[in-house]
């Protein structure tokens, strides 16, 4: 892989929007994934407000990778549902506004048993994110982590006239001790971005732990090898919910010296 899109995850600068750019643009970024539960809230995003924004990214040569709006629950869970779907719509709407291919959430449980009535409104709701996003111009990615990648990818690949992208996470599937080789190629045909995120297992605690980026077991040299595979050109988005500037820098820096 010749060249590396990196993008940071902008809530873990834990500063205001405009402050937040600027230091994206000081580390040398090139795009940065922008969270749609702060500042870019769908729901009170103006037109006027987006024209200021792309007016900020754009005076720091700064693109948007992707929008990550993570739902309070899962697509699986009846309570308040069709409110969450027609978030995530606002959210794919606003993500395409802002030149992004992707908004990035956790889909929620999977259930192992097809006679399941949550399988059925979850492979309900994909279906209908799927198709909207190839209305729309920007696709629903599912963030790997909380199950196998054999089992996501059944959870997504079941409507030829939608489709839903993949986040893969690394650190997240080595913490809840999912294969990550087994993943990457169950589902590298759909994964639009690469969250470039680390983790071991604690074995006297009997569970995963995150890490900073290249302190884990993440093979990053043989998943991108693998990537080749299928010609990835998507972002790579450094950091993980709890973050700290330090660990954007040590994973950004970690990402340019593997790849110079």
């Amino acid at each position: 892989m010749s060249h590396l899109s990196v993008a940071i995850r902008l809530d873990c600068l834990r500063l205001p929007l405009r402050k937040a750019l600027d230091q994206a643009a000081r580390m040398g970024v090139s795009m940065v994934e922008l969270d749609g539960r702060g500042e870019i809230h769908p729901d009170s995003m103006t037109q006027t407000g987006l024209r200021q924004i792309k007016n900020w990214l754009d005076e720091r040569n700064l693109k948007v990778a992707a929008l990550r709006f993570q739902t309070r629950r899962g697509y699986e869970v009846a309570d308040g549902l069709q409110r969450r779907v027609e978030a995530t719509k606002a959210a794919m709407k606003l993500a395409y506004e802002f030149g992004a291919s992707h908004v990035i959430n956790q889909i929620g449980y999977i259930p192992e048993d097809a006679s399941d009535p949550r399988h059925e409104t979850l492979e309900s709701v994909i279906s209908d994110l799927g198709r909207y996003g190839a209305k729309v111009g920007a696709f629903l990615a599912a963030e790997t982590g909380a199950e196998s990648g054999d089992r996501l990818m059944q959870a997504i690949a079941g409507d030829e006239e939608g489709y839903v992208a993949v986040a893969f996470n690394p650190g997240q599937l080595i913490v809840n001790r999912f294969s990550v080789s087994e993943a990457l190629e169950a589902l590298k045909q759909r994964i639009g971005l690469l969250c470039v995120t680390d983790g071991v297992l604690d074995l006297a605690a009997g569970r995963g732990i995150s890490v900073p980026v290249g302190e884990g077991t993440a093979d990053f040299p043989q998943i991108f090898a693998q990537l080749e595979d299928v010609d990835f050109h998507g972002p790579c988005v450094v950091g993980r919910a709890e973050s700290q500037p330090v660990d954007l820098e040590q994973g950004t820096l970690y990402l340019r010296n593997l790849y110079s």
